[in-house]
């Protein structure tokens, strides 16, 4: 089944101010890369399979930005969606939705922030691959990260069931940024996963929810 990128680019990036400001946000940023973050996010998936070309979310003041960004890349059919005031995830995903189902795509959308860095990006690829299955089977897949310290900063992912042959789990539950001791028992149970905020699903399937 196609895989979509959706890249969120909003925000000003206010935690790297002065580095990062309102009218040059973080994802325009090097940060030890050799290209912008947004750069890497937009190639982060080149190589999986059925890969088409990404969509990118953005304010009104960034358009231009994130436009030069592709024009350096050379992205013909990338799709740049403008979002009229900056919220959450959830309304950027169902205008990326809406703009797939539009165009008679019921693809699955791979939604990832701009501005991670990523340091073993074909392992990521790979786990993006089968995440393409699950979500094309009409499930909502989201990403871990095996937690390398108690860090109270971050969501946390309680893994459910295995799922047979697919290296997944189910979700049992989703914590909000814990207290310094629940992060460790989080990280001495290896039950718990940092929350990427990166996910997949079909676009019909994110707009049934």
């Amino acid at each position: 089944m196609k895989v979509r990128p959706v890249i969120l680019a909003g925000g000003s990036g206010t935690r790297l101010w002065p580095l990062s400001r309102e009218y040059y946000p973080k994802p325009l940023l090097l940060l030890g890369a050799q290209r912008p973050l947004i750069q890497e996010a937009i190639c982060r998936l080149d190589g999986v399979p059925e890969l088409t070309a990404p969509i990118l979310i953005c304010n009104e003041e960034h358009r231009f930005l994130v436009a030069e960004q592709l024009r350096r890349l050379d992205r013909t059919g990338a799709l740049i969606l403008l979002e009229p005031v900056g919220r959450n995830t959830a309304p950027a995903l169902a205008l990326a939705a809406h703009a797939v189902l539009d165009a008679g795509e019921d693809v699955v959308l791979a939604v990832m922030p701009a501005d991670q860095v990523i340091l073993d990006p074909a392992a990521f690829r790979t786990a993006v691959a089968a995440g393409a299955r699950l979500a094309g089977q009409g499930r909502l897949v989201t990403f871990g990260i095996v937690p390398a310290r108690p860090e109270t900063g971050y969501g946390y992912i309680r893994k459910g069931q295995a799922l047979d042959g697919a290296g997944a789990f189910e979700v049992a539950r989703f914590v909000e940024k814990p207290d310094r001791a629940t992060a460790e028992a989080y990280l001495d149970s290896g039950e718990y996963l940092w929350n990427s905020g990166i996910f997949m699903m079909r676009a019909s399937r994110w707009l049934e929810e």
